[in-house]
């Protein structure tokens, strides 16, 4: 159902004050002590590229704005496939998206880049200890240098409500009007693979979305004596493809998008309630009954999360999805004895062997080891023979998916602890 939004990415002036942030439990002071947002060096894949990118020592293309687009993302690793095109005005440049003008993205496990064409480009890369680190800059007009500002402002959404008050990700789905400002919003606060198709995709437009209909992508909506009626908003005809990279803002890249972002607010929430924990009660070994409770609880949706036990099933017809991304996607797969957890099944549900392959992240990597113990061997109970009392809450899991599950996290992890 749809709801009145006030809370659409506002972009606020000056820099997000710690005060402004809920004081309701540590971990929500993201700026403070023990987290010190702003105060650590970050560790990220793109800050480790930044003084490159500003000095010149890597090589990108400046013959044109598309041109110098496509060679950053070849420099970060992140495929052109990946695009995405949303038309709400929901980021710091409001005022350049509009349906015949939308900001693309495109993304990697670990680095988020936003393009409008004639605006500036936005990043957002994961820190494994700090969760997701923003950055904007200008696109460079000839040779002259790159300046990298660090973006404080995106705090004001990017660790906000939408990701649990921890530097996050937020996807925003919502009726654009005629112009791209927002009428409705959907599912705020909410994101990832249990979401279900009727509250995605707002404010986005969509291709190879086959037999998909119960959705509110390509289309814009109008309020007639408080009923909201829904117009189609075509992407062909309507942009000028030419500005972008690709023709593409396909279902699949979409899907695996807001899968990443579910995972990757989930982990760096529990990265952050656990450090808060682990300085508030003195140490690992000192942690109240009330703080391992609520630790126990964040690994087990970890681990509910990871075996996509509340994914949203498929359209009857499938998930076809670009072949060009699908390539690119399968191009970082790791192998074990030829199956990987990034092998499509496309069917009935996305993967073939229901377990994240965001396990490989950064921001899974960076997780304190007492809340990775605590999810490794909940994964590991809940990859074998059910033994606890009642429903076995993985029972959509045959064994022999298991059993594969198991051998390729076997062989792909090094750390998964000795109950493995």
């Amino acid at each position: 159902m749809m709801h009145s939004c006030r809370v659409l990415c506002a972009v606020f002036v000056g820099m997000l004050l710690p005060e402004a942030v809920s004081a309701e439990g540590g971990y929500r002071d993201f700026a403070q002590a023990p987290h010190d947002y702003f105060l650590r060096t970050p560790t990220d894949r793109f800050t480790r590229l930044k003084a490159e990118i500003e000095f010149g020592r890597l090589r990108l293309d400046r013959s044109d704005e598309r041109a110098f687009v496509r060679s950053l993302l070849d420099v970060l690793g992140i495929p052109v496939s990946s695009q995405m095109l949303v038309f709400s005005t929901t980021s710091l440049q409001l005022s350049r998206i509009s349906p015949s003008n939308p900001r693309a993205l495109y993304f990697t496990e670990d680095i988020y880049l936003g393009y409008i064409p004639g605006g500036r480009l936005e990043l957002a890369s994961l820190d494994p200890d700090l969760g997701a680190v923003f950055y904007i800059f200008d696109v460079p007009r000839g040779e002259e240098a790159i300046q990298v500002e660090r973006a404080t402002r995106c705090m004001n959404c990017h660790a906000g409500e939408d990701t649990g008050h921890v530097p996050g990700l937020v996807v925003k789905s919502v009726v654009p009007g005629p112009s791209g400002g927002s009428l409705d919003a959907f599912r705020l606060g909410q994101t990832g693979h249990g979401i279900p198709w009727e509250e995605r995709f707002g404010g986005w437009y969509l291709t190879g979305q086959g037999s998909l209909t119960n959705h509110w992508a390509n289309a814009i909506g109008r309020s007639v004596d408080g009923v909201m009626a829904r117009i189609p908003n075509s992407l062909n005809g309507r942009v000028n493809l030419e500005r972008y990279l690709a023709p593409t803002s396909d279902l699949l890249a979409q899907w695996i998008h807001e899968h990443q972002v579910g995972f990757v607010n989930r982990v760096v929430g529990a990265t952050y309630r656990a450090r808060a924990f682990l300085q508030a009660d003195g140490g690992v070994d000192r942690l109240s009954h009330a703080s391992l409770r609520e630790l126990e609880a964040q690994a087990g949706e970890i681990v509910r999360y990871l075996l996509f036990a509340d994914e949203v099933p498929l359209p009857a017809d499938g998930l076809e999805g670009d072949p060009a991304f699908k390539a690119d996607f399968l191009r970082t797969r790791r192998e074990a004895g030829g199956r990987s957890l990034k092998d499509f099944e496309l069917k009935t549900r996305v993967f073939e062997n229901r377990c994240s392959y965001m396990i490989y992240s950064p921001v899974f990597a960076g997780l304190p080891p007492v809340v990775k113990d605590l999810v490794n061997r909940r994964l590991g109970e809940a990859l074998g023979p059910w033994s606890g009392e009642g429903i076995d809450p993985f029972a959509y899991l045959p064994m022999d998916e298991r059993r594969r599950v198991r051998g390729i996290l076997q062989a792909t992890l090094p750390d998964l602890g000795p109950d493995w």
